[in-house]
């Protein structure tokens, strides 16, 4: 079978490491990309030896730091088969009316700009390799439907990347590419840990939430990337059982 080509931002913690160790343990070759090449090699060496992984350092905010990006991976691999465009950051709590335009450029830069970058380069090569096609899936999160209190910047671009795989899976069929979404509540990472000591509710309070293993991230991630091509999983949400977003909390 040919080897299916895929690569993973932000791979280097995280999300983005789960999903690529699973990548990798489905048999899948994995472009890891994230800003700081140690992390990414962290994340090839808990693959362990064998991996089909290769790191590939870059800033997902610069335009002529993407183009150089997929430009090297297409050298390497000769064609992309899967983007898990996942890459993401955000700003402390802060109520709408502090917010400053630094937070916001700063989580915008990364949520939705890099998200656009790295999704259209990644169409414009799906559409021209031979045999063409592929597949992309952007992370989306539970903030994609609903806010925390005090997360203007970050619930704006989860909004955003929503609007983003409706097109992108809609602009795709002319050129056998799908899109879809996955929408992750309280995943235990590095960048949830607050949420078994406590974050804001709308009421106000402060409370510890219910989490899940990282792990089944990745799996649902395998899930979505090994439909077949006539198959699309266009919005998938993978949520700790007990967090607080369905119902009334």
């Amino acid at each position: 079978m040919m080897s299916r080509i895929a690569m993973v931002t932000g791979a280097g913690s995280g999300v983005g490491r789960a999903a690529t160790l699973a990548l990798l343990a489905d048999g899948w070759t994995v472009a890891l990309v994230g800003r700081r090449r140690e992390a990414l090699e962290e994340t090839i060496a808990e693959a362990g030896a064998g991996a089909k992984a290769e790191a590939f350092p870059a800033d997902i905010t610069d335009p002529d730091a993407v183009e150089a990006l997929f430009a090297a991976v297409r050298a390497r691999f000769g064609r992309l088969d899967l983007l898990f465009n996942n890459a993401g950051n955000n700003v402390p709590t802060t109520n709408f009316g502090d917010m400053t335009w630094a937070q916001w450029r700063h989580v915008i830069a990364v949520n939705l700009d890099g998200a656009f970058l790295c999704a259209n380069a990644a169409f414009r090569m799906m559409r021209d390799q031979a045999p063409r096609g592929g597949r992309i899936i952007n992370n989306g999160s539970i903030s994609a439907h609903v806010p925390r209190p005090g997360s203007a910047a970050y619930t704006a671009s989860k909004h955003a990347i929503t609007g983003l795989t409706r097109t992108i899976a809609l602009d795709g069929r002319a050129h056998d590419i799908a899109c879809g979404q996955i929408d992750i509540g309280n995943a235990a990472t590095p960048m949830t840990r607050r949420m078994t000591t406590g974050v804001p509710q709308a009421d106000g309070s402060m409370k510890a939430e219910p989490t899940m293993d990282v792990e089944s991230v990745g799996r649902t991630l395998v899930y979505m990337a090994g439909l077949p091509a006539d198959a699309n999983a266009l919005f998938v949400t993978v949520m700790a059982t007990n967090m607080p977003f369905v119902g009334r909390g």
